[in-house]
């Protein structure tokens, strides 16, 4: 357990420890569906150097990243949920992401990137006409 963690029972550490970080449905789902359309990109890259966040997709010569944001983690207007044991601990952690992530996009947008988050709920081909959209205008 890590210093200012709250203690969670086994089965609840089991579950967290199979949440992937990469390759989740959804990024899958994406990935095929610009790849369909004739998309190259990287997967699971920093756009910027020094900067220590990753990008789902990144496409590097238009400057577009693009991040599939999980509706539990990042804080979803319409599905977020936020769990009742230990709260305040939980509520402080998603808190903190959603400021990374306005973090994230400002540095990005600051660098002459053009961010573009997905919802993890949105369907592939709508999430793709949007990325797509973005690179058409770069």
């Amino acid at each position: 357990m890590t210093a200012g963690r709250p203690g969670t029972d086994a089965r609840t550490s089991a579950r967290m420890s199979r949440q992937r970080r990469v390759g989740t449905a959804p990024e899958t789902a994406l990935r095929k569906e610009l790849h369909r359309r004739g998309c190259r990109f990287f997967v699971d890259r920093a756009p910027l150097k020094g900067l220590r966040r990753r990008a789902d997709l990144v496409f590097p010569r238009r400057r577009v990243a693009v991040y599939v944001d999980g509706c539990f983690w990042h804080c979803c207007p319409e599905h977020a949920t936020y769990p009742k044991n230990n709260g305040q601990w939980w509520a402080d952690k998603l808190a903190g992401n959603v400021a990374r992530d306005r973090d994230t996009d400002a540095r990005l947008a600051a660098a002459g990137w053009l961010v573009v988050r997905v919802w993890e709920h949105e369907p592939a081909e709508v999430a793709a006409d949007r990325v797509q959209e973005a690179l058409a205008g770069r």
